[in-house]
């Protein structure tokens, strides 16, 4: 009997590891156009395409259908396509529609404006903005800036926005030669994020590296001691998420414009067939996403704002 129990097990471990993972969190980057020109961007615009809402609003009820909890979009800048209309309207959708538990998104922060979050804000959950610096010289120096636009005088003011339209803030910071040194601890405690993700700069072939890349990231890569420095001299920052490059590269399951998952795992990104030609559990078996890696880098977490107890 025991013997059974055992291989009854076994049978069942071996059929999980050969079923499609589900895909409980996904990154839609529906665009990779930017009106910023960041050296280390791993996701560059090599394409101007941009499904059509509908075929977007199809895939994603297709994603939901197969097990998605929460979705994140993401480009390129999301706010470009339609002044923030097109992202808009995906975020209600999913909230409204589909009953996502979590809909988030990430973005530089400087094409939101505060008509945005009077129609939209109530379905989004988490905003998150990328701020790499809090000099402005080093932000110029990364390319995280647009004209004369203050990009820290723009990221307080989305913060107050987010508190009153009751949204949860997240600050996304990636880790490089230019603000390794920095010390960054007064800042992110008073800004309050929910979450602080602390990206290590990541090369990926074809995006920010070789010779088909449209940018060349190599003088912005750091060494991991360089990158754990860091993360010791901001330790006692509660909503510190750290990601190395061991932890990034196979733990997110990203969606290209097309509504392809992406596989990173040869260090560079290889296309499934999109999931509206094939749907989701053909797709993202060839997606080379980590499971395992997800759950241990905390991928799963309170990414509801209905279960944040927050002080607006």
């Amino acid at each position: 009997m025991l013997g059974c129990k055992v291989f009854c097990m076994f049978c069942s471990l071996k059929w999980r590891d050969d079923a499609a993972p589900t895909p409980t969190s996904v990154n839609y980057h529906f665009t990779r156009q930017c009106n910023y020109k960041c050296g280390f961007c791993f996701h560059t615009a090599k394409t101007s395409f941009v499904l059509p809402l509908e075929e977007a609003k199809r895939g994603l009820a297709m994603l939901k259908e197969g097990g998605m909890e929460k979705i994140n979009f993401s480009g390129g800048e999301p706010f470009l396509q339609d002044r923030g209309e097109f992202v808009g309207k995906l975020v209600q959708f999913c909230k409204q529609e589909l009953e996502l538990p979590s809909v988030s998104i990430v973005s530089n922060g400087s094409l939101i404006r505060r008509q945005w979050f009077e129609k939209y804000g109530e379905y989004l959950d988490i905003l998150a903005i990328s701020c790499d610096s809090f000099d402005e010289d080093v932000n110029v120096l990364i390319g995280r800036r647009q004209g004369k636009k203050n990009h820290v005088e723009n990221l307080h003011k989305l913060r107050q926005w987010c508190r009153e339209y009751a949204v949860a803030f997240k600050i996304n910071s990636v880790i490089n030669r230019f603000n390794v040194e920095e010390d960054m601890n007064e800042q992110i405690k008073a800004l309050n994020p929910v979450r602080w993700k602390v990206f290590q700069c990541l090369l990926i072939e074809g995006e920010n590296s070789g010779e088909d890349a449209l940018r060349e990231a190599e003088k912005f890569v750091i060494s991991d001691e360089d990158f754990d420095r860091f993360l010791d001299r901001h330790k006692n920052v509660s909503c510190l998420v750290p990601e190395s490059n061991q932890k990034m590269r196979d733990s997110y399951l990203i969606l290209d414009e097309y509504m392809r998952f992406l596989n990173c795992r040869n260090g560079r990104k290889e296309p499934s067939k999109s999931i509206l030609d094939v749907g989701v559990e053909a797709a993202i078996k060839f997606s080379g996403f980590d499971e395992k890696m997800f759950l241990k880098r905390g991928g799963k977490y309170v990414w509801s704002k209905a279960d944040m107890k927050l002080d607006w």
